[in-house]
């Protein structure tokens, strides 16, 4: 069985560009120390940790990953259509992404401000010490791939993006699913897994 050079070249390329790769690989690095670190700490304490999660909500935390993983889809199916040349519903598409992204936003800082209102904060416990210093840091990638999904809307909708030419588009979108991968590992980690349980 024999393929031409130029399926073979398809099948082996990446999405996205190399540079985001590298970025996000460095970024995956960071998160998973602080994933150890809150892991292993977890077990030098469990009963401190089952204290500060027990004052979690873990609705919230639901809603919340709802939002993250519904947004990576409509990315994902966003890519696709302009793959098909359809950009303003990618352009839809992206938009829904960013109001489910704004959706997250404004659900973490409604858990940040009650959890600061009731005393919760980084100076309270270890493991809320930790808990605000990870899922602050994820925050933060949020925000910023908030910024990259709105970038891409308006590039969808003036037409900018090319079915032969989606390096930044897929770039964009690849980068949104490192923030939810991401977070699919710290909602059970940091909600829900209790040490010994």
């Amino acid at each position: 069985m024999s393929t031409s050079p130029e399926a073979a070249l398809s099948v082996r390329r990446l999405p996205g560009d190399l540079a985001m790769w590298l970025f996000i690989l460095a970024e995956l690095t960071v998160f998973a120390i602080l994933i150890i670190v809150f892991a292993v700490t977890q077990h030098l304490d469990v009963e401190g940790f089952r204290a500060g999660r027990a004052q979690l909500d873990l609705s919230t935390a639901l809603a919340l990953t709802l939002t993250l993983l519904t947004a990576g889809f409509c990315a994902a199916l966003a890519v696709e259509q302009v793959r098909q040349g359809k950009q303003r519903r990618a352009a839809a598409l992206l938009g829904a992404a960013v109001l489910l992204g704004l959706a997250h936003v404004v659900l973490k800082s409604g858990e940040y401000q009650h959890l600061a209102a009731r005393g919760l904060d980084l100076e309270h416990s270890t493991f809320f010490t930790l808990f605000w210093l990870v899922t602050g840091f994820h925050f933060l990638h949020v925000l910023l791939g908030l910024a990259i999904l709105g970038w891409m809307t308006l590039r969808c909708l003036r037409g900018a993006y090319r079915s032969d030419s989606l390096g930044g588009l897929e770039s964009g979108t690849l980068y949104w699913h490192m923030v939810d991968l991401v977070w699919v590992a710290l909602f059970p980690l940091v909600y829900v897994l209790a040490p010994g349980s």
